[in-house]
């Protein structure tokens, strides 16, 4: 998923002849910090732990190009051509073997949104669902892009409590309660409940019943996002909440984390009444997702063990997770993180009373980028987080991208100590840092 998002206010135009006409919610958009990264990450010097972008070099471009070719001699004119508002009905059909593999074994391919990227999907379910005023709740910290679009729809995000098994029934049901004593309206929860960006951490197949549970008996729907579910380390799936409920549930997934970002292809499940809205919403914003990328796609899913592919990717992911958690073991024995079981991210707890997000630029003239928390909270807080990416960078440049933030967050301990106004770290033995015991993100 493209990860924009809402953690730095909106850049004022200077003498901006339309200044006082824009709409409430273009005022209320908001810069994405990890966008605002890029150009400073992207520098071949710099070892970037910001970004997550998928490793593509594994992918036989060789081989699609040449079927890419033959498929433009065969159906060129329709893949350069305007298309379905639902999508292409073959890759409809192949997006149910995907959903399988997560227990997903009831939809039909008329139950399947394509859209332009999952950001494109959550804009169209909020756009569907949301007044402004109107509350989501979410897991914090979240997925920048999600903080975006809600941002963006005037919604108001409210958290609910995660921890080492993902999010917290009890927090939930509580959450529900309360928003609703306030006289608010409980629209949905968002949850990523496989290898959470930027917690990395995964719902306790226990706990999945329980949420659906909740939803159910308080009529408040789920929005399952889930980019990162096939990408376990040990091979394991998890079942999707959809798997378990196909009438309170609408599922999120995207092929940027399996193929190619660059193609902006994902695709929705939802209840026929959600689904309906959803189209004429798609229709409305896009008109229709590119045919030329659903094409590729369904090439490429119709020619290659797709399958061996992302078990590939699950072992690169693994090996590159263990190296940055061994390097942070190295280096970094004094901070407190997640060591995931797939996905992208490690979420990583600096020392108390330093800010991440004030020591970034420290970070990049030590030539290493990361993300600071901040970036994934509505409310400013996080700066005692980071989140590190380890998808694309080698193992080798993981290595020295840690070696060199840990000398950054090193100096800024010795600062902090000498004025007194912190570094210390949480007094546990670095053995611990990344097992079972560290508790996850912590809601204040």
């Amino acid at each position: 998923m493209s990860e924009t998002g809402n953690a730095t206010p909106s850049k004022v135009i200077k003498n901006d002849p339309w200044f006082g006409s824009y709409a409430a919610r273009a005022e209320a958009m908001r810069a994405s910090e990890i966008r605002a990264l890029f150009a400073v990450a992207s520098r071949p010097e710099v070892v970037s732990l910001a970004g997550g972008m998928p490793y593509l070099e594994y992918m036989p471009f060789k081989e699609i190009s040449e079927l890419i070719a033959k498929m433009m001699v065969d159906r060129g004119d329709v893949a350069w051509q305007y298309g379905s508002a639902q999508g292409d009905p073959h890759l409809r059909e192949d997006v149910l073997q995907i959903m399988e593999l997560e227990g997903i074994r009831d939809a039909q391919p008329d139950d399947v949104v394509i859209t332009n990227g999952s950001q494109n999907a959550l804009d169209l379910i909020t756009r569907i669902m949301c007044d402004p005023g109107d509350v989501v709740l979410s897991e914090a910290p979240n997925y920048v892009g999600a903080l975006g679009v809600f941002q963006s729809f005037q919604v108001d995000v409210v958290n609910v409590k995660l921890d080492r098994h993902g999010l917290i029934p009890e927090s939930f049901e509580d959450a529900i309660v309360e928003q609703r004593k306030l006289g608010k309206k409980v629209k949905f929860l968002y949850t990523v409940p496989n290898f959470h960006n930027p917690a990395g951490v995964t719902m306790s197949v226990e706990r999945r019943p329980r949420i659906i549970d909740i939803a159910r008996r308080h009529h408040v729907l789920i929005v399952e996002d889930n980019p990162y579910g096939l990408l376990g380390f040990d091979g394991q799936t998890y079942p999707a909440l959809r798997s378990m409920d196909g009438d309170n549930v609408v599922y999120l997934s995207s092929f940027s984390k399996i193929i190619a970002p660059g193609m902006r292809i994902a695709w929705m499940v939802a209840p026929p009444g959600i689904r309906h809205k959803l189209v004429l919403a798609n229709e409305a914003s896009i008109l229709c997702p590119p045919n030329m990328s659903q094409f590729t796609i369904t090439t490429y899913l119709d020619n290659f063990d797709w399958k061996k592919q992302i078990n590939d990717y699950r072992g690169m992911y693994k090996k590159r997770c263990d190296t940055m958690d061994a390097a942070l073991r190295e280096f970094l024995p004094y901070c407190s993180w997640n060591k995931p079981k797939g996905g992208f991210y490690i979420w990583l707890k600096i020392p108390e009373g330093l800010d991440s997000r004030a020591m970034l630029p420290r970070a990049i003239t030590a030539k290493v980028a990361y993300v600071a928390g901040t970036g994934f909270y509505m409310n400013g807080e996080g700066a005692d987080h980071m989140r590190l990416s380890f998808c694309y960078p080698t193992p080798e440049r993981i290595h020295e991208g840690i070696h060199r933030l840990a000398s950054v967050i090193d100096a800024e301990r010795e600062t902090a100590e000498l004025f007194g106004t912190g570094g210390k770290s949480s007094g546990r033995h670095a053995a611990d840092h990344s097992r079972p015991e560290y508790p996850g993100p912590q809601i204040k």
